[in-house]
């Protein structure tokens, strides 16, 4: 399955704009830096990079939220940033994008996370993290709780976006998890290494090839209906959702049918930010009424046009429109 046809399309956004999209996970700056390199340093051998230009984009799960806004959904975050410069930068460009922050906790002791790239002649030579990896610590889980609960009843969806950056600690998990099946509201996961095993329960569950390759210690046999299936049982997820990069995605719903979806991207300028996009799309076509497989068939397109754009990017419904409606009609 790879066509949705658009007058399909036109009812989930306009459903779309009456979603609510509660997303939880951790929160990032990302920074780029662009310039030209025409010399090799004298000092070592690397290029000498003078930056001509400074931007800065929301990451992580401040990414998914901000491409759930895109598609027209009301969003609100869950999350930690640092008391420091690019914390406070970070809540300004949350606020300013439209996304609601009332769960966003300043944690002093933790410094905001900043993935800092820096690209020359459209090609990124370096990355520069800042970081803290470990889970947050009791007070703080107990914080993201508390918003957990404060906010989920008006949400029509909930995200759990994991990236391994301490947010998304056992008991926020478990609180997550059960908030959602108390309220009866599906919960998709994004998951991560170190706790990929302790999603069990959610609706839909997101991993990409690498990591669910990792996660299980073995190959991905995506295209075997058998396959996934036993996977799906083993995470104990009601939907598995495999993303698989320029092979496009696979799904296996709990009722046994299985898409295979084949990407559509014609050309692939920057990955960063897709596996974002993918999740958002998600999220916010299921909260809307989309199937599963419409659902996965949306988020196709929707990756296909963000790998086309340079750096983390959201991608909108008027892109996702055009971009269905061209595919229709090739």
């Amino acid at each position: 399955m790879d066509r949705l046809e658009p007058e399909r399309l036109d009812v989930l956004l306009e459903r779309a704009r009456r979603v609510r999209v509660l997303v939880i996970g951790d929160l990032m700056l990302d920074i780029y830096l662009r310039g030209s390199a025409s010399r090799i340093s004298p000092e070592a051998p690397v290029p000498v990079v003078r930056v001509r230009e400074r931007w800065h984009a929301l990451g992580g799960a401040a990414n998914v939220a901000r491409n759930v806004v895109a598609l027209g959904a009301a969003c609100e975050l869950v999350g930690c940033v640092g008391s420091d410069e690019p914390g406070a930068q970070l809540r300004t460009e949350i606020e300013r994008a439209g996304i609601g922050a009332r769960g966003v906790r300043v944690e002093p002791g933790r410094p905001t996370t900043v993935k800092t790239r820096l690209v020359a002649r459209n090609q990124q030579i370096a990355r520069f993290d800042t970081e803290m990896e470990e889970d947050v610590g009791p007070d703080a889980a107990a914080e993201l709780i508390a918003a957990i609960e404060a906010l989920a009843p008006g949400a029509d969806v909930i995200v759990l976006e994991d990236y391994d950056k301490g947010v998304l600690a056992p008991p926020v998990i478990a609180a997550a998890l059960e908030t959602g099946r108390r309220l009866g509201v599906p919960i998709v996961v994004d998951p991560k290494e170190r706790h990929f095993f302790d999603y069990a329960g959610a609706t839909v569950f997101k991993p990409n090839r690498v990591e669910l390759s990792a996660a299980l210690r073995g190959p991905v046999m995506a295209d075997d209906p058998r396959w996934m299936e036993e996977v799906r049982t083993r995470l104990g997820c009601l939907n598995l959702l495999v993303t698989l990069g320029e092979d496009g995605l696979s799904l296996v719903t709990e009722s046994g049918e299985f898409v295979r979806v084949p990407t559509v991207a014609r050309s692939v300028y920057d990955v960063s930010g897709a596996g974002d996009t993918v999740t958002a799309v998600v999220a916010t076509a299921l909260a809307a009424g989309a199937s599963l497989p419409e659902a996965a068939v949306l988020a196709n397109h929707a990756a296909g046009i963000q790998v086309g754009k340079a750096g983390v990017a959201a991608v909108t419904a008027e892109e996702l429109r055009a971009t269905v409606r061209a595919y229709q009609m090739a």
